[in-house]
């Protein structure tokens, strides 16, 4: 069965989905250890962004493991546990403190694209396909999964999408909005923008995001933490080394905090 690998490079995570041979068809245990991994990230002080791919170049997630659906999705109460346990896993990537990046590479459907919408950013392969096949296979898609599209697509392109299942290449994708550039060697770009965001101050990145998040639902009950994430900007050590860098006309050099 597949597997979630989560290493680290200095500041930077990497999560990948490590099943080839299925063209890293999500299983049940693979959703529930993806959503520890990114909690795992989540209290790791030293992370200041993600990097999320599939094994190998032919897939990033090629969607759910189907052969585990007579057995894990044949009922009621099994269907709701599969069902939440994709939502925890999505909305840790979703929620995460720090930027998520998505480096797909080959097929990208079904619940591979709902992953890849739960990331900040998003960059493909030349090779990459995109697909939501649910209508083809009879599956009912849930508020969050479809909010998460219709937020990332819009409405008219989240209806062409969910109700054709139509086969989207990567520069198709790019047009729609899926993806936010396609790149000859995905992997290489992906680090090195994690590379750029890492060197940057930790604190303002992850009160954007909070901001970009809460814009994005409309939860407004959030300003006040976020009006103390950005206070926490600018009382911190960061801050004074950011300016004090500019001034010196050199590479600042952040701590987060």
């Amino acid at each position: 069965m597949g597997s979630i690998q989560l290493t680290y490079d200095q500041h930077v995570a990497m999560v990948t989905i490590d099943d080839p041979e299925r063209f890293n068809a999500m299983s049940l245990s693979m959703w529930i250890v993806l959503g520890r991994a990114f909690e795992e990230i989540e209290q790791n002080p030293d992370v200041r962004v993600a990097i999320l791919r599939g094994a190998g170049e032919r897939a990033f997630v090629s969607g759910a493991n189907i052969s585990e659906f007579e057995t894990l999705r044949s009922s009621e109460a099994s269907v709701g546990h599969y069902n939440h346990s994709v939502a925890q896993a999505q909305d840790a990537i979703t929620h995460c403190r720090v930027p998520v990046i998505a480096a797909i590479s080959g097929i990208c459907y079904g619940g591979g694209l709902g992953l890849a919408l739960s990331c900040d950013l998003r960059y493909a392969s030349p090779s990459a396909k995109f697909r939501m096949p649910a209508a083809r296979l009879g599956l009912g898609y849930g508020y969050q999964g479809m909010k998460s599209i219709v937020q990332n697509l819009g409405p008219t392109a989240a209806a062409e999408a969910f109700y054709t299942a139509k086969v989207y290449n990567a520069t198709e994708a790019a047009h729609i909005g899926m993806v936010n550039s396609v790149q000859d060697d995905v992997f290489a770009h992906c680090t090195e923008v994690a590379a750029q965001i890492a060197q940057n101050a930790p604190l303002t990145v992850q009160a954007a995001k909070q901001a970009m998040l809460c814009i994005a639902s409309g939860d407004t009950s959030q300003i006040a933490r976020i009006d103390q994430a950005v206070d926490a900007c600018f009382k911190s050590s960061d801050y004074a080394e950011g300016r004090l860098a500019f001034a010196q006309k050199r590479p600042p050099q952040f701590t987060g905090h």
